[in-house]
């Protein structure tokens, strides 16, 4: 078990989920099955732990620093792992960023502050100090997370470019701009910097025009339930097999349908709920304010599964 030194976070990483008891405790043996279930594709160059499918905004810093353990442990002496860091402030996100660095983890993913909402992610010299900050206690390569314009806490083009140039580790973006045009531009202008910035999509509701666009990999929590999809799909894009991608898209677009409809606040609950159905967990318990979700949206969930193959081809 150690950290993948020379990882440069591209290709295909699944964001995994966090399996709960129903206490509400994390039930480890679950979580490490799910955990390998994923990170162990063939084809799949990473996978994420502690972020927005492990439903992070619930788990504390000692919970956080138990499931990159129990993770490294699991898978991680054959896959590199990025670690969420999801905190309000730099010094706490430099506590859980040296705790990353310190247990093994080959990379970071860094979410935007919520503290930066109400206008604060317009100042550069906020977002280019949380990142420094973070940056000072750690080398690892950063992803930095752009979240869509409606969420008030995304990075502007020009401010991503004023931090890739302060923050030099920072190697990757995990783009969820929500605009295709946009998303377009980071593609066409982020990797063609002298020093490369990488773009993962995580644009899962549409993936394949994203990876036609030209993105250098995908972060998703989809991959949660069809890592193995994402990897014929990714391959597929770099081999410029449009017959063959079109081919995988049709097959998993009922998921992603179902997956990413509204509420959006649900996607990970679903996920976790396919993963029940298609025998890969034991149960689906969400942290309040997450909540069970109802008979007919079970029903839509496991019809899109039908539709996808993954039914019948998990029950082979």
């Amino acid at each position: 078990m150690g950290r993948f030194t020379d990882f440069v976070p591209k290709g295909v990483i699944p964001a995994t989920l966090l399996a709960l008891n129903e206490d509400y405790s994390i039930d480890e043996r679950s979580t490490r099955k799910h955990l390998a279930d994923c990170a162990l594709v063939d084809g799949v160059t990473a996978a994420t732990v502690n972020g927005h499918a492990s439903e992070i905004h619930a788990c504390t810093f000692e919970e956080q620093r138990r499931i990159l353990d129990i993770s490294l442990e699991e898978v991680g002496d054959k896959v590199p792992l990025v670690n969420g860091v999801y905190a309000d402030g730099s010094h706490e996100a430099q506590r859980v960023a040296k705790m990353a660095h310190d247990a093994g983890a080959s990379a970071l993913l860094v979410f935007p502050p919520q503290s930066l909402g109400m206008g604060g992610v317009t100042r550069p010299e906020c977002v280019i100090q949380h990142f420094k900050m973070i940056a000072e206690v750690t080398d690892l390569p950063i992803i930095a997370f752009r979240y869509p314009v409606a969420s008030n806490l995304a990075y502007s083009f020009d401010i991503l470019l004023e931090l890739f140039e302060a923050v030099p580790t920072i190697r990757a973006i995990k783009d969820w701009s929500n605009d295709a045009k946009v998303h377009e531009a980071h593609i066409r202008t982020f990797q063609s910097l002298p020093r490369p910035v990488n773009v993962l999509t995580t644009h899962s509701a549409w993936l394949m025009s994203s990876l036609v666009m030209g993105a250098a990999g995908l972060l998703s929590g989809a991959g949660s339930v069809i890592a193995p999809e994402q990897v014929a799909l990714f391959r597929a894009v770099q081999n410029n097999d449009l017959a063959e991608a079109k081919r995988i898209n049709d097959r998993i677009y009922p998921l992603q349908q179902a997956f990413y409809s509204d509420p959006f606040v649900d996607m990970h609950n679903r996920m976790k709920e396919c993963n029940v159905m298609l025998g890969r967990m034991p149960k689906a318990v969400m942290r309040p304010p997450l909540m069970k979700l109802s008979d007919a949206e079970l029903a839509r969930l496991r019809a899109a599964l039908g539709e996808s193959g993954l039914l019948m081809q998990e029950a082979a």
